[in-house]
């Protein structure tokens, strides 16, 4: 049974930081590429960030990029957002997930920015900044 366990939630003042943790298990880990997204009520869910299964390419939606980093540890079969330079607006419920890829190096160095691709999900942790 795969599941992905997120931690690191909080209250936050803008400007803080904090870092997210994905534990997953039930899966081959290196065999996944992640992602981070973010969904407040009322709205769509929002890429975040996501890394290749191999831990070599990362991408960011723009608005966090230069302030959130997403790193994995394969032997801890965790998946990290360190979060800086928070804002108000990014509070949210974050989710990670996963996305089993292909075997083959082109598709293990690739990264995935659509939620719908992703094969499971977390159950979220809520991260809220205050002004």
């Amino acid at each position: 049974q795969v599941r992905l366990v997120e931690s690191g939630g909080g209250l936050a003042q803008a400007g803080d930081s904090l870092r997210l943790s994905c534990a997953a298990s039930g899966l081959t880990f290196e065999a996944y590429a992640m992602g981070w997204f973010r969904q407040v009520p009322g709205r769509e869910r929002e890429f975040v960030a996501s890394i290749s299964a191999n831990g070599r390419t990362t991408n960011y939606a723009d608005s966090v990029k230069g302030r959130f980093t997403i790193s994995k540890d394969s032997a801890a079969n965790t998946v990290y957002l360190q979060m800086n330079a928070l804002k108000p607006e990014e509070t949210a419920v974050y989710y990670c997930a996963a996305k089993r890829v292909y075997t083959n190096p082109s598709a293990r160095s690739t990264t995935h920015s659509r939620g719908t691709l992703y094969d499971y999900w977390g159950q979220g942790t809520q991260v809220t900044v205050s002004s």
